[in-house]
């Protein structure tokens, strides 16, 4: 690795033993270690630990609620002016996740000062500030430590009307199932950080906000969303489906994919987190005879500032499944 130059001469990637969302500990590691957490008692706290979704919802007066999250990683990609947009979408994401609007988010930054220079960190910065400027969202300070890994991320606090947010609890039996941005960013990052090729194409749905899927969605009237990050397709749907106790149904032909990831699949380039995110699965897992496991490696793939995974219909995005009766998840 190379501890001198100039910004383009990094490959940040390089310097991180796991890259964006697919550095996340494994879903079944992490409810163990905040088990016992939820359960709070304060009646203005409206989505809080217990289901796990993708930001907390506090009700200060009527008609408004303040929505409050934080998302970080490792280099996702070497660019450090794309490694900022990209976390900067992907924070501002658990807002629109809510169907809240973000309203102010800080910097979290971790940075090997003795080894990375501060102009590659004032790029990851400059990159995180132009997406926020895109989303209406003033970036106003933060907070730095000196870390082994450069790491970045944003706290994010949002609004949203108390009875019109998006839940992962809220989901009911027969509706259909939309996902808003295709899959398959984990498979191309991990190829990235393998060989240094560079997809365009996961740049571009990485750095998209979620803000005009998470309107149309309200706009549809509907109650139930999560987005899809880390813990993969399957991963979070089955988080939604369990805490909502409907099971559903996913058609493995109608699941969008970034341009590359089959190739990218193909050749092998699967995450340890994704890996980890099928396992936590398989047990609520019934798949069809023509599904094959690199399907199921694919639908758990971990993703990184992935789009909106909804229940009901959202006029203009793909419909990938249904929600049904029962408990489980089903591919076919």
């Amino acid at each position: 690795m190379e501890t001198a130059g100039t910004p383009t001469e990094f490959r940040l990637t390089g310097y991180a033993h796991g890259g964006g969302c697919a550095c996340k500990i494994p879903p079944g590691e992490l409810e163990e270690a905040v088990r016992g957490l939820g359960g709070q008692t304060n009646p203005e706290v409206l989505v809080g630990l217990d289901d796990g979704d993708d930001a907390a919802a506090v009700r200060i007066q009527d008609g408004l609620a303040v929505l409050s999250t934080a998302d970080f990683f490792t280099p996702v990609v070497d660019d450090a002016y794309d490694w900022g947009r990209i976390a900067a979408a992907n924070a501002m994401s658990d807002i629109y996740a809510m169907g809240g609007t973000p309203v102010v988010a800080i910097n979290l930054v971790g940075w090997p000062r003795g080894i990375l220079p501060l102009e590659v960190l004032t790029e990851v910065l400059r990159g995180g500030l132009d997406v926020a400027q895109l989303a209406g969202t003033p970036v106003i300070g933060g907070h730095t430590i000196d870390n082994p890994e450069p790491t970045y991320g944003m706290a994010v606090t949002g609004t949203a009307h108390p009875d019109r947010l998006l839940r992962n609890d809220a989901a009911q039996a027969g509706l259909p199932l939309t996902l808003t941005k295709p899959i398959g960013v984990g498979l191309l990052n991990n190829r990235h950080k393998q060989t240094g090729e560079v997809s365009e194409a996961a740049v571009e749905t990485m750095t998209a906000l979620n803000r005009d899927a998470a309107a149309a969605a309200l706009a549809a009237g509907i109650t139930a969303a999560t987005d899809v990050t880390g813990f993969g397709l399957l991963g979070h749907l089955h988080k939604m489906a369990r805490a909502s106790g409907v099971g559903a149904v996913l058609d493995r032909s109608a699941v969008p994919l970034v341009d590359g990831a089959a190739e990218a699949l193909r050749d092998g380039y699967i995450s340890g987190g994704t890996r980890r995110n099928l396992d936590w699965v398989r047990p609520h897992l019934t798949a069809a005879a023509s599904i094959t496991e690199d399907d199921l490696l694919l639908l758990a793939d971990a993703q990184t500032s992935g789009g909106l995974l909804v229940v009901g219909e959202v006029p203009g995005y793909p419909v990938i499944g249904e929600t049904v009766v029962g408990s489980g998840l089903t591919v076919c």
